[in-house]
């Protein structure tokens, strides 16, 4: 992170007009300040603020707090009722969904309407298409109006379109929030892979946890005032607080309905689950719970060519009950002969927060040298003490280095998508299976004996 200012705004503040009747719109542009039909609403209320280039800022809030309005002033789609604001770099912004889509338009139409609005050249256009066409995996749809999308559909257009703007700023608000798990697992590899390239990012979320573990800085908006700044986790902790101790309790959301499936059982008359060994073949995108958005990378001297993900001893195919015991085991092939070995198994969210890693050095696991050719399989154990939610598995092979710590041969992140279900009540991100007890009250429960009378 710089010390180079990105992002400076002084004394910002926004007011909305709201008319009783819309016919008090028009007179008041006939009475002018004579006379006041209107009701003012202040969205933001003297905001300073300066982001810094390369930082992730992550700007949390109540609905209502002036989130939306903030990045709004920023992108420069609001002009503020007073204050000033300075940015320095080209800005991509995905805001509302399909905010600055043409219904009638394709998919690439729009992705060059929407580059030519940012002012970029012909040329840059034609150069980002491909990239575009490839990140979203819209396929054919590409070529089809977007009125025709659903709203994941869109979410992949948009968030495609405004990576590969190349900007020096990117500003999301909740965009994230619609699609599937692995494409948003995907989105969040790519701000991370942003961030480590020095771009400014602005994004508003009601994800804590996101917060906490992709921020340098938080805000904490109120009532169109920043009520917290600094570090994500102390700002995330006074939002809580603010939200926590609120005396109208929003209305609780509906329990998901329990998968009715979790795993489904092979058919009685066929064989156990087996991993397939061939080494010229790469057999995990045929597993069940394989995800394609996967991030791959290595020197490629052993290759993982095949996992099987079991619960009670069945290959699960699409969630597994929460507390049940998990096993993956891996197929590995090693193209050369290859010393000091670590095998790792991370689990993440899909917001990309590590819930638990281990690997063989760190328990102290000896691992045999391996020849070339060679063939093994390893298997990872753990219980699944998750709650219900979505979680993507990493693999990785790679070898002890005395300069660099390890150098990775192949890894695999969130190659594996698993779905842990059970019932929805508790919070947070590990089942811990707290129990719960009120004792009937007793004066000698405390250890003092009632005082008796003769």
């Amino acid at each position: 992170m710089s010390s180079e200012t990105a992002i400076k705004l002084v004394d910002i503040s926004k007011c909305y007009q709201t008319y009783s009747q819309p016919a008090y719109r028009l007179l008041q542009s006939l009475y002018g300040r004579r006379k006041k039909l209107y009701e003012e609403f202040w969205a933001l209320r003297n905001i300073d603020l300066e982001v810094y280039r390369g930082e992730t800022l992550g700007i949390i809030g109540k609905n209502g707090s002036g989130k939306s309005t903030l990045l709004q002033v920023v992108t420069g789609t609001m002009v503020p009722t007073a204050g000033s604001m300075e940015t320095r770099g080209r800005i991509s912004a995905l805001l509302e969904l399909g905010a600055g889509f043409n219904p009638e338009f394709t998919g690439i139409e729009n992705a060059r309407l929407n580059a030519s609005i940012l002012g970029i050249g012909r040329d840059e256009i034609d150069e980002s298409i491909p990239a575009i066409i490839e990140f979203s995996e819209l396929g054919d749809f590409i070529n089809r109006p977007v009125k025709t999308y659903s709203s994941g559909m869109y979410v992949r257009l948009a968030f495609s379109v405004a990576i590969s703007m190349n900007p020096e700023i990117f500003i999301i608000d909740e965009a994230l929030a619609v699609g599937d798990v692995r494409f948003q697992r995907k989105c969040f590899r790519k701000l991370e892979a942003m961030r480590n390239k020095g771009i400014t990012i602005l994004f508003v979320t009601h994800a804590a946890q996101t917060v906490i573990g992709l921020c340098n800085r938080a805000i904490f908006l109120d009532d169109g005032k920043i009520a917290a700044l600094g570090e994500p986790k102390q700002v995330v902790t006074q939002y809580l607080e603010s939200l926590f101790s609120n005396d109208l309790e929003e209305e609780s959301p509906p329990s998901p309905k329990e998968p009715d499936v979790m795993p489904v059982s092979r058919a009685a008359d066929q064989s156990a689950p087996q991993l397939i060994l061939d080494p010229d073949v790469d057999s995990c995108a045929t597993r069940p719970t394989y995800n394609h958005t996967e991030y791959r990378w290595g020197d490629g001297r052993a290759r993982i060519i095949d996992y099987l993900l079991l619960c009670e001893g069945q290959e699960v195919r699409h969630s597994v009950p929460r507390g049940s015991v998990v096993e993956v085991k891996i197929a590995i092939q090693y193209t050369q002969a290859l010393d000091d070995v670590i095998y790792g198994l991370t689990v993440k969210t899909v917001d990309g927060t590590t819930v638990y890693g281990t690997n063989t050095r760190l328990q102290n696991i000896p691992v045999a040298r391996k020849q070339a050719g060679e063939v093994t399989v390893i298997s990872f154990k753990f219980a699944a003490h998750l709650m219900h939610a979505e979680y993507f598995l990493s693999l990785g092979i790679a070898i002890d280095d005395a300069d660099k710590d390890n150098l990775a041969i192949d890894r695999r992140y969130d190659l594996i998508h698993l779905r842990v279900t059970g019932k929805d009540d508790a919070f947070g991100l590990a089942s811990l299976e707290a129990s719960i007890e009120e004792t009937e009250g007793n004066p000698t429960s405390n250890g003092l004996r009632r005082a008796e009378t003769s």
